[in-house]
């Protein structure tokens, strides 16, 4: 659990940089570069553990899928919401993740997906508000597709590492490639098609970049799904969004954003109930 959390802690930074330094640049370039630098850092490790091809080529596809696909639509997402509503609209992302744990196991735990709906209501006591001026329904779409991603790569990458029996690093090294490939592809199609990659940078960009790729990206991913093989569906559900209201104490104490602040300790409790009433309950 306290992978989770760490992880948690660090991409609730994210939110506000994104939007404050990142906002109009390329998408698909900023996700290739996060990717590039997260899987320069984890790649050596893979080159140190022998793994079946297999396994290989399965952890490449994997990150095409939880890290590629995810951050080029979630990154999309910020064209046209706001920061606040692309923390709200990850909430949905608990519901994601029971659904598809139980869809593999081919049961429904109505437990479980109550502390999912838990720790939706959780989150969504932090950031729901009416829709602001300038927001778009295309936005949200594109993020539930980011949400999609990220949530099936998580119940996958349980699987994938009792087949590795382990080596998570390894496996993150090869999942980054895979996703760094991905992005790599359709900045080159993007190309092509007359969309330039570099227009607005900065060097505020380069900067947030540089630690959006090392710490939330390489280190945060690589703690999140460590500990996402070490909970139950319901835990790991419900921690997704342990980064809302998390994201908001962020922006009160590092960006000065004001906020609702008896609402969002409120939304952190529910969080932190869902999480308790999720953990497998003892044999006695």
């Amino acid at each position: 659990m306290i992978q989770l959390l760490a992880a948690s802690l660090l991409w609730a930074f994210s939110f506000g940089l994104i939007k404050g330094q990142l906002s109009g640049l390329d998408p698909v370039t900023v996700s290739f570069v996060r990717l590039m630098l997260a899987g320069l850092v984890f790649l050596p490790l893979a080159g140190r553990v022998k793994l079946p091809r297999r396994l290989v080529w399965s952890s490449v596809v994997l990150g095409m899928l939880q890290f590629g696909l995810m951050y080029v639509l979630y990154i999309t997402s910020f064209r046209w919401l706001p920061a606040w509503m692309v923390a709200l609209f990850t909430i949905f992302t608990p519901l994601y993740v029971v659904l598809f744990s139980d869809l593999w196991r081919k049961r429904l735990g109505a437990r479980m997906m109550g502390c999912a709906l838990m720790a939706v209501a959780g989150a969504g006591l932090v950031v729901a508000t009416a829709m602001p001026a300038g927001a778009d329904w295309r936005g949200i779409a594109i993020l539930q597709g980011a949400n999609l991603s990220f949530a099936a790569g998580q119940v996958l990458f349980v699987r994938l590492k009792e087949r590795a029996g382990g080596h998570e690093a390894a496996l993150l090294g090869w999942m980054y490639l895979g996703a760094a490939g991905l992005t790599l592809a359709v900045v080159v199609a993007r190309m092509v098609g007359g969309v330039p990659p570099l227009a607005g940078w900065h060097a505020g960009a380069g900067w947030a970049l540089t630690y959006l790729g090392l710490l939330p990206t390489a280190l945060g991913f690589y703690l999140w799904n460590k500990g996402a093989t070490r909970v139950s569906a319901g835990v790991l559900a419900a921690a997704n969004n342990l980064k809302v209201p998390l994201a908001v104490l962020v922006s009160w104490l590092v960006f000065g954003e004001e906020a609702a602040y008896g609402r969002v300790l409120l939304g952190l409790a529910v969080i932190v109930g869902a999480l308790f009433l999720a953990r497998p309950r003892s044999k006695a």
